[in-house]
């Protein structure tokens, strides 16, 4: 049996509405973590200084004044009025993993893993998503030159009747009745 069990699990859509989309990269807060691991936020960053090798520029990343602001201000991560101490720590889905192993306790072992399964599925949904359009815009270009196709033969269709129009009557060959 998992260790799973031992803690209740989060729901998805908590974890998913704490991922943010910051200089490129899916990231989420040091804040939003330090609740989910059930630790204190300054725990957090304190485990993340003193192994600072673990966490290269693309696993963590400091906000700056600006964007913790525009963050704050898109996503209300602070109530009117507090200020913070030192600029908030975002992490990357590798900076997730990486975590578990420096706070290494079983709630942070068993959150990251729910964590990075829900990265995997937002890009699993993201790359179903542009194989759609992909699919998409070959129907579309299918389309186009089937349009340009049908013009084409209405154009010689209209062709064709104008010379009919213009091509002098034509006496009849063929059989004739007696009867007539």
């Amino acid at each position: 049996m998992s260790n799973l069990s031992s803690h209740p699990a989060i729901p998805d859509e908590i974890i998913m509405n704490q991922i943010y989309y910051i200089r490129g990269q899916k990231v989420m807060l040091d804040t939003d973590l330090a609740a989910l691991y059930e630790v204190e936020t300054k725990q957090l960053k304190r485990q993340v200084r003193r192994n600072k090798e673990r966490f290269p520029e693309d696993f963590m990343f400091e906000l700056t004044p600006e964007e913790y602001y525009n963050s704050r201000s898109q996503n209300g991560t602070l109530k009117q009025g507090e200020n913070i101490k030192y600029s908030p720590m975002v992490f990357t889905e590798q900076g997730v993993a990486m975590l578990s192993s420096v706070l290494n306790s079983s709630r942070a072992i068993n959150v990251n893993i729910q964590i990075i399964r829900i990265f995997t599925r937002i890009r699993q949904m993201l790359m179903h998503n542009t194989e759609l359009r992909l699919e998409i815009e070959k129907i579309k270009t299918k389309l186009d030159s089937q349009g340009n196709n049908m013009e084409l033969v209405f154009r010689y269709l209209d062709e064709l009747i104008e010379k009919k129009s213009e091509s002098k009557p034509r006496k009849r060959i063929g059989y004739k009745p007696d009867y007539f």
